[in-house]
């Protein structure tokens, strides 16, 4: 059945507001962020702490003058706190969601408590507001007509998880840690292959704001040494099979390896994914399967 917000039975019901405050400069607030806040009777927040010290250098007073009831609603209490907030919303009183940076429910929460009131038909809206993933896609140099977001990579797993996205053709976009973005790199590296472009962007909108482009070998080694800020990760899709690799470019690749000292078996793997083509494709050309001999 429908759900369309408002019906079954929940027209007294409250609102649910989703709020994105800037990833890292003030001065991207927008007034009706700024409305919202100090409009909110209940705001339900990633850290309240840093909530505060944000509405303290806005200028706003969070709730204006009767003041607003702020929870906290982070990933730990966020199942048990969404049905508190439900419940709220259900006996009519708004309730305004937001994160430490960005848009609730994108790495952080707030999908739940919108999935729930989505099912129930209670209205659900949001603040739009600085996203670091349109962000990083954006300055990154890269595809933006087709991108997919990845989110924070596994911390388990992880080999298995990018080798399931080496032939993925749409641009990706990833958040990290900067603490795990140096291994996150070269292991990147090597399921996508050293020379796939990518670009680490650090600190996006703040006033140290840095974007390193290169091949992601490239970038593995400059990541080695450390990397700090808030860090998302944009990697160029695999190029598509077909006309748009030629085959001499396929065995140049091969014999380039090789002459640096890998062996023949993974050079063929390691130019099919640097390429984004079948390993057969280049396995076939290298020994030279269904191609007539030069004497034929």
């Amino acid at each position: 059945m429908t759900v369309v917000e408002g019906e079954e039975g929940m027209g007294g019901a409250g609102t649910l507001t989703l709020a994105g405050l800037p990833i890292g400069n003030l001065e991207d607030a927008t007034p009706r962020l700024l409305g919202a806040l100090e409009g909110a009777r209940v705001i339900a927040a990633e850290d309240t702490r840093r909530l505060r010290q944000f509405a303290s250098r806005a200028g706003v007073r969070l709730g204006g003058e009767t003041g607003a009831r702020t929870v906290s609603y982070y990933d730990a209490n966020e199942s048990r706190r969404s049905d508190e907030l439900l419940d709220c919303l259900r006996s009519g009183s708004d309730v305004l969601v937001v994160t430490d940076a960005g848009m609730p429910g994108v790495s952080d929460p707030g999908y739940r408590l919108a999935a729930a009131c989505a099912k129930e038909g209670i209205r659900v809206t949001s603040i739009p507001g600085p996203s670091a993933v349109t962000t990083a896609l954006v300055v990154s140099g890269l595809p933006t007509d087709r991108f997919c977001f990845e989110g924070f990579p596994p911390r388990k797993g992880l080999a298995g998880y990018l080798a399931e996205l080496a032939a993925e053709r749409r641009t990706m976009v990833f958040f990290e840690s900067p603490r795990r973005t140096p291994a996150t790199l070269a292991a990147m590296a090597e399921a996508f292959g050293p020379h796939r472009r990518a670009a680490v962007c650090r600190e996006l909108t703040k006033t140290y704001e840095e974007v390193r482009r290169g091949g992601l070998g490239e970038l593995a080694a400059w990541a080695a040494e450390g990397v700090r800020g808030e860090v998302s990760v944009v990697v160029e899709g695999a190029r598509r099979d077909g006309g748009g690799t030629r085959d001499t470019d396929l065995l140049a690749a091969v014999a380039e390896l090789e002459e640096e000292g890998v062996r023949r078996k993974e050079a063929i793997v390691r130019a099919a994914r640097e390429a984004g083509v079948p390993k057969r494709r280049v396995y076939d050309l290298v020994h030279g399967v269904g191609r007539k001999g030069e004497d034929g």
